[in-house]
């Protein structure tokens, strides 16, 4: 299996090389900087499966790096994880509500992240690997493109498709009408967000079986999230 790809984005020289280091011995392909600007840049390049991301860096900021990254179809989807030094619960709302998945505050513990990065990783990683996504009694195959529910093969256009892919790689979290539009559709795309809840009513149809719950839950003025 290749190796996770991770975008390690943080201004502290000896906690740099200190995570680079730890990471490495992971098993993961570190690729490393101190600057904003680079980050996105190296993001680019070659999409990271995630991103570990200070909030005060060199260039671009990390919360503008964290927006972009966002609002990039390649790395909408990404898992990013913000360091700061900012404690108040106002930064951390902020951080979150800018794309963030995760939040450490500094000091923190090296074995925490690992253990949180982990955590993500074991999360998404079968779809990083080709093989099957599980949730709840829904799996779906994205190497012969097929899904299936309770033993039954379900069929859903190609939109309804990649939504519930997209919900899938990250199970449980709440996405708004823009982000599932960024993720699924692109940020050059021209359809409006009421387009969104369209699909997501196809789609609940196409999966919806008797005796079986809704597993798309709408969180109101939030969005939508795949429960398992």
């Amino acid at each position: 299996m290749n190796k996770a790809k991770l975008l390690l984005v943080e201004d502290d020289p000896a906690l740099l090389e200190l995570l680079e280091y730890r990471f490495s011995n992971e098993g993961y392909s570190v690729r490393a900087t101190a600057d904003g600007d680079e980050a996105l840049i190296l993001a680019a390049e070659d999409t990271p499966d995630l991103v570990i991301l200070d909030w005060m860096i060199e260039g671009t900021s990390g919360i503008e790096v964290c927006r972009r990254l966002r609002r990039d179809k390649s790395t909408a989807h990404v898992p990013i994880i913000m360091l700061t030094a900012r404690e108040a619960e106002d930064d951390r709302i902020r951080g979150l509500d800018t794309g963030a998945d995760d939040y450490l505050t500094k000091p923190f513990s090296p074995r925490e992240l690992l253990a949180r990065v982990g955590a993500v990783m074991r999360r998404i990683r079968p779809a990083l690997a080709g093989e099957t996504i599980e949730v709840g009694d829904i799996v779906l195959d994205p190497v012969a493109h097929k899904i299936v529910r309770r033993g039954e093969v379900l069929k859903l256009g190609p939109t309804e498709y990649r939504l519930l892919k997209f919900f899938m790689e990250s199970p449980g979290r709440v996405f708004s009408r823009s982000q599932l539009l960024d993720g699924v559709w692109g940020t050059s795309s021209d359809i409006e967000l009421r387009t969104v809840d369209v699909h997501i009513r196809r789609l609940r149809k196409a999966i919806e079986m008797p005796g079986t719950k809704d597993p798309i839950r709408t969180v109101r003025s939030a969005g939508y999230s795949l429960e398992g």
